[in-house]
């Protein structure tokens, strides 16, 4: 249960944020916004303020904005000065842009809050010891704690795997902390090759060796904070750039790169149990990668109605209605087509079809 409704706050809050950014700019741009929505379905309450009706609706999953005059081809169309088709390209690309910035922002203000109220770290204390690795036959034991590697002070995990893992060639020297005892190994890593998050080989070095339970929330000042935020908000878009580009020119698998509402399903019921700052780090996660994706030039997406401002801006008027229904019925089959995909294979990693084929096999069989 607490999964499922962290699961529904989560995407509620991005989705609400994503239209409270197209709100507020429209808002600002002179665009009547006739209605703003909290959820979807059913109208259970409402009131009108400045021209625009606030509803609250039955299905809280996010919301949506309705503009006046959204497309040029709305048969209500008056010309009017307040209308969205009414505004200059620059002034619907800034109403249509803020959605996505605002999630982006969203993210990268996420990511600040755990910084500055404690972000959780796995510390460098060893939790098991596999066989037939280097740790093991060198004497390591569970429950030492490693304080250096190499000759640099090491206090998380995230320390520890970075410097193993490049650890390819010769020997390393590994200092560890156990029962107050300082006590120092030199052992040779085992090199083996694995593929990366980007479908690449790449050699590691390995130890043998994992990590405990033990966390600590590590706490920063306001603008270290904001420094950190901003680095983790630049690799995840740099990560999920390349990531695109790896799997449209055939570098990635596409299959094992997506993940679609079941998939986020199932983190998110990890996370809830984890605690509050991994529910929030994910959130920043999400958010940053809902601001992406929605700027992607597919039509119905933002991207996409940015991408016909931009096709208006050369061509000097909007394109046919007959072409403006034909691409973006193209894009909505796209995005059908990608949503089922994506769900079926969440589903068959979860190990959801396998359970229905055999429910279905026994039925079938006990009749």
């Amino acid at each position: 249960m607490l999964s499922l409704v962290t699961f529904v706050i989560v995407l509620s809050i991005l989705i609400l944020v994503h239209e409270l950014g197209h709100f507020m700019v429209a808002k600002k741009s002179g665009v009547r916004v006739e209605a703003f929505s909290l959820g979807f379905g059913r109208k259970l309450l409402s009131f009108k303020h400045k021209g625009t009706e606030y509803r609250l609706s039955l299905i809280p999953l996010g919301g949506y904005v309705k503009m006046a005059g959204e497309t040029p081809y709305e048969a209500g169309n008056k010309g009017a000065s307040d209308e969205f088709m009414s505004k200059s390209i620059f002034a619907r690309a800034s109403v249509l842009a803020a959605g996505p910035i605002f999630n982006y922002l969203l993210g990268f203000l996420l990511f600040a809050l755990v910084f500055m109220a404690g972000n959780p770290q796995v510390t460098s204390k060893i939790g098991g010891i596999m066989n037939d690795y280097p740790a093991k036959q060198a004497g390591i034991k569970e429950g030492d704690r490693i304080v250096e590697l190499n000759g640099k002070k090491i206090v998380y995990w995230e320390e520890v795997l970075d410097i193993i893992h490049k650890n390819t060639q010769g020997s390393m020297s590994l200092k560890v902390d156990r029962a107050g005892k300082e006590m120092i190994f030199n052992l040779d890593p085992k090199v083996k090759e694995f593929k990366n998050i980007f479908g690449q080989q790449v050699k590691i070095g390995l130890l043998g060796i994992a990590p405990s339970d033990e966390i600590i929330y590590v706490r920063h000042n306001p603008l270290k904070s904001v420094y950190m935020a901003l680095e983790k908000t630049w690799d995840i878009t740099w990560m999920t750039y390349l990531s695109l580009w790896r799997i449209i020119t055939g570098g990635m698998s596409f299959k094992e790169s997506v993940t679609g509402p079941i998939g986020i399903f199932m983190v998110t019921s990890k996370v809830a149990t984890a605690g509050l700052a991994y529910v929030i780090g994910f959130m920043a996660i999400l958010s940053i990668s809902l601001g992406i994706f929605n700027l992607l030039p597919i039509p119905i997406l933002d991207g996409g109605h940015i991408f016909f401002l931009i096709i208006e801006k050369i061509r000097g008027k909007v394109v046919s209605e007959k072409i403006y229904e034909r691409v973006n019925q193209i894009g909505m089959m796209f995005l059908i087509a990608l949503m089922i995909f994506v769900i079926y294979n969440d589903a068959l990693r979860a190990g959801w079809v396998n359970k229905i084929t055999s429910l279905t096999s026994k039925v079938i069989s006990n009749k």
